[in-house]
């Protein structure tokens, strides 16, 4: 299931989760089109993954200080954090199978 991610509980739900599993977080916003054919996507893949990585994503009109944060300027964008540390990026919509392949390479 896919966890929804907020300037409030970013640090502990994703910085430091990361520090055990990878953690994937979709940076989207809802009047965004390319983001509403993300979403689908990373739902499945949060579904695949289960307690092996956790997946969710954040809202850039509601967590602005984040996003702003870790330089997102267009979104989709998509970050898998690991170690506490971004470990990859992704701008703009990504297939279910590059996430996979991508999440596969920090379990």
């Amino acid at each position: 299931m896919e966890k929804h991610f907020n300037d409030d509980n970013f640090a502990q739900d994703v910085i430091e989760m990361s520090k055990t599993k990878p953690v994937l977080v979709d940076f989207y916003a809802d009047w965004c089109a390319p983001c509403r054919m993300q979403g689908p996507i990373v739902e499945e893949v949060a579904t695949e993954f289960g307690d092996k990585a956790s997946i969710g994503k954040l809202n850039t009109e509601e967590a602005g200080k984040t996003a702003q944060g870790y330089g997102v300027m267009s979104i989709p964008t998509i970050i898998i954090f690991r170690n506490g540390e971004v470990a990859q990026t992704f701008v703009g919509v990504q297939p279910k199978e590059v996430l996979i392949e991508e999440i596969n390479k920090h379990i």
